[in-house]
């Protein structure tokens, strides 16, 4: 007869407490609470989170999955609505300076947040402002961008941050234009390779390695920076505009946008450094530009259309997981 010891070389061990880290069908006996317990693969997902006060699309986020800050967008007017999310539900923040959407957004938590740019309502509609966020208020910055647009990337920290593609004037011209903030002022830098506004852009923390990817066209493209230069690498498997995204240069999400208008889509890929790869699970809802936030692991995607809405959806990416071993 087949047992556990013949299949892995050693008998259940009794142990005290759960062992760390975990290998996928790893099995101990925990002496402490008396149970038998597997370690097993919990699937990547999407999960129903707490409703936005204040339902939108084009808005931006930035932070975590349990300490976001949403902001700006349109309802049926650019808006300078401002929410904080705990993880479970959405609170109301004061008001940005100016009603503006599609802004890009840099942050580490709710309390530590820019705005880039943005498009308004008034002449000449493209803004170049920066307003930072400091968990009480908003602040328009004296730092302007060197060229104003809306719908551009928005990666980094309060303090230092990158602002990349986008729409700019005249009309609605994709842009190709980067630049980088210092926490005092913004820089030129080398543009991306293909211009593209409603493009979406990974590098949590860091402004000297990130990626953007899709936009406009709807685009595949994803560009990977260095610090000093943006690189074509390999393309997404499903072209869109307006995606959610999330994650780091080498570990990124990206969900959600439209394959074309007005067609919406829920997928979900993982880029691991190299490629992208799709994910079976996509989100709940079909929907684009809505704001996004977190990792590639435990990520956040708020608001969007269509039709506009307030819904909340949570990631959590695959990962190995206790699992008590019942009779049952």
């Amino acid at each position: 007869m087949t047992t556990y010891k013949g299949i892995n070389g050693f008998a259940v061990q009794s142990v005290a407490a759960d062992p760390s880290p975990l290998d996928e069908g790893q099995v101990w006996y925990n002496n402490a609470t008396y149970a038998f317990k597997l370690a097993t693969l919990q699937a990547a997902a999407w999960a129903s989170g707490g409703n936005l006060n204040t339902a939108r699309y084009i808005l931006s986020a930035a932070g975590t999955q349990t300490d976001a800050l949403a902001f700006g967008g349109y309802t049926t007017a650019p808006t300078s609505a401002s929410e904080s999310y705990n993880g479970t539900a959405w609170t109301n923040t004061p008001s940005m300076s100016t009603s503006a959407y599609g802004r890009g957004s840099a942050g580490a938590s709710s309390s530590s947040v820019i705005a880039i740019g943005g498009q308004i309502s008034t002449p000449p509609f493209f803004t170049n402002a920066t307003e930072s966020f400091n968990g009480s208020s908003w602040t328009t910055l004296p730092a302007t961008m060197n060229t104003g647009r809306y719908s551009q990337a928005g990666i980094g920290t309060q303090t230092a941050a990158l602002a990349a593609g986008g729409f700019e004037p005249p009309g609605d011209t994709p842009s190709n234009k980067s630049e980088s903030y210092n926490g005092t002022s913004w820089t030129n830098t080398p543009n991306l390779n293909t211009a593209r506004g409603y493009i979406a852009g990974s590098g949590s923390g860091t402004q000297t390695a990130a990626i953007v990817f899709g936009g406009s066209g709807p685009s595949a493209a994803t560009e990977s920076w260095n610090g000093s230069s943006w690189t074509t690498v390999n393309s997404l498997n499903t072209s869109r505009k307006g995606a959610g995204g999330a994650g780091t240069q080498t570990l990124a999400l990206a969900f959600g946008g439209f394959t074309s208008d007005p067609t919406a889509v829920g997928s979900t890929e993982l880029w691991n450094g190299t490629s992208w790869t799709s994910n079976p699970t996509g989100l709940s809802t079909a929907r684009g530009y809505s704001g996004s936030a977190g990792t590639q692991t435990s990520a956040l995607c708020a608001g969007g259309t269509p039709p506009t809405t307030a819904a909340t959806e949570e990631w959590t990416g695959a990962a190995v997981a206790t699992k008590t071993i019942t009779t049952s």
